[in-house]
């Protein structure tokens, strides 16, 4: 490929450093598809012969072809998948095969090949995103009224409704979706004609490469057309972050199906057996999702540091761009698809969440709200006062609406029968009624508009 500049072949070490082969063979769809892109405008154009050209195509949808049954093979001699394609399209059609690079760099064709599959890698991630958030809005609805503990700082809060809980995890899918369609807006501007940094001299047509790609338009400015990774970057960015909320949720499963809380009974196909224990249900689907997340958050950081001192416009070590994002798309597709198959197949247990819900005075803020509300009393004086009685309650070994009323009016005497309404798990629930609320009926509400943004029946 280098022809007279250099005298001797690359050595075994330099070829072997060289060569992206081995990895970026995953871009010979989107390769073969720039390459016939292009051929058509140079033929349109007049830069090359339409007979010419229509070899080319020819020999390029029979490469596609035989790819899509064998898969490209791997020469380090060929350095890449741009030069194996070509050099099999020459052995196909012959010298016509060498017009195909005129007005072209392999510094724009790979920053090309590399936004088409970063823009499906995308689309991908969007509609796993989309199942996952189809997924929570059943189990959701199933449990709109199920009531559970809330937690801080993993002790029990206030009482909450599962479905709920789950919506909180949609919400999360749904910033992590708008990430990603944000990313591809921005990325969605074609290289092709960029040339190697300073766009060509033949009268390319841009544009028409740009629409047949599927794209909004062509980049404009060269140099930066080949020379920024910002696109990929922004991928591993919102990757990261859905590989976060992936990661978080993983781990409530962990401890839900854990024996001393039991909210949940994880399905064989989503959990392993131990090599000694025969007892044991090990949640390892969750745990590879969960120990994923920092592999993907690892690729990010490898590609920030690779590019934070690359002068414009391409150096070699951007080959390094694609294994990074190959490896955190890989991750992720199969977290979200493992989250998917839990959620979708948990057996959760209501009567182990709603005793944890009852067992730990999460009714104590209803208590002090009662106070304000009922009494006048200000809020500070409010929660001093519930700090009494939810520290009786505990010396007493009862539940807050456990309480005798003449020992809840020894704390304070404005206390009275009227208490007790605001003091179960349910009366507690079905006040939340604010919006984005845990009160059932807000739980139901947000569902149905969270349907008709999907396109869900109702």
């Amino acid at each position: 490929m280098w022809g007279g500049r250099f005298a001797e072949g690359p050595s075994a070490i330099m070829r072997e450093i060289n060569a992206s082969i081995p990895f970026d063979k995953r871009l010979w769809r989107q390769d073969i598809a720039g390459s016939r892109a292009h051929a058509a405008m140079l033929a349109a154009q007049g830069i090359v012969d339409a007979d010419a050209v229509s070899a080319i195509d020819g020999g390029l949808a029979e490469i596609a072809a035989l790819y899509e049954a064998e898969g490209p093979p791997e020469d380090l001699a060929l350095e890449d998948i741009h030069m194996t394609v070509e050099s099999k399209l020459s052995a196909l059609i012959g010298p016509d095969a060498g017009r195909l690079h005129t007005a072209r760099s392999r510094n724009d064709q790979v920053a090309t090949d590399f936004r088409l599959w970063v823009r499906d890698a995308i689309d991908a991630v969007l509609a796993g995103l989309e199942a996952f958030q189809r997924a929570l809005l059943v189990r959701a609805e199933e449990h709109a009224a199920t009531i559970m503990p809330g937690f801080t700082h993993l002790q029990v809060a206030q009482p909450v409704t599962l479905g709920h809980h789950l919506m909180a995890w949609y919400e999360m899918a749904g910033r992590d979706r708008s990430r990603f369609a944000d990313a591809r807006v921005r990325m969605n501007r074609s290289p092709l004609g960029s040339a190697a940094l300073a766009g060509t001299g033949f009268p390319v047509d841009r544009h028409a490469t740009a629409q047949a790609l599927g794209f909004d338009g062509p980049t404009d400015n060269s140099l930066d057309s080949v020379s920024d990774r910002d696109f990929a970057l922004d991928y591993l960015m919102s990757a990261t972050q859905c590989a976060l909320h992936l990661s978080r949720m993983a781990e409530e499963f962990v401890i839900w199906a854990s024996q001393p809380f039991g909210f949940v009974s994880l399905p064989d196909a989503y959990s392993t057996g131990s090599s000694i224990m025969p007892q044991k249900r090990n949640p390892d689907a969750a745990e590879l999702v969960r120990g994923h997340s920092g592999r993907i958050a690892g690729c990010m950081v490898a590609l920030t540091m690779t590019m934070k001192g690359l002068p414009l416009a391409y150096s070699k070590d951007m080959q390094d761009d694609k294994p990074p994002v190959f490896e955190a798309h890989d991750l992720l597709a199969l977290s979200i698809a493992a989250m998917t198959g839990m959620v979708e197949t948990t057996r959760f247990v209501p009567e182990r969440m709603r005793a944890a819900a009852e067992a730990g005075f999460s009714t104590a803020t209803d208590l002090a709200d009662w106070l304000v509300r009922e009494g006048g009393i200000p809020f500070r004086e409010a929660h001093h006062i519930t700090g009494h009685a939810v520290k009786l309650a505990e010396r007493e070994g009862v539940a807050l609406a456990a309480l005798p009323l003449d020992a809840l009016r020894q704390i304070d005497p404005r206390i009275d029968e009227r208490v007790y309404s605001v003091l179960t798990v349910d009366a507690s629930v079905a006040s939340r009624t604010s919006h984005g609320g845990t009160a059932p009926d807000q739980v139901r509400a947000r569902i149905a508009a969270a349907k008709a943004a999907l396109g869900v029946a109702a």
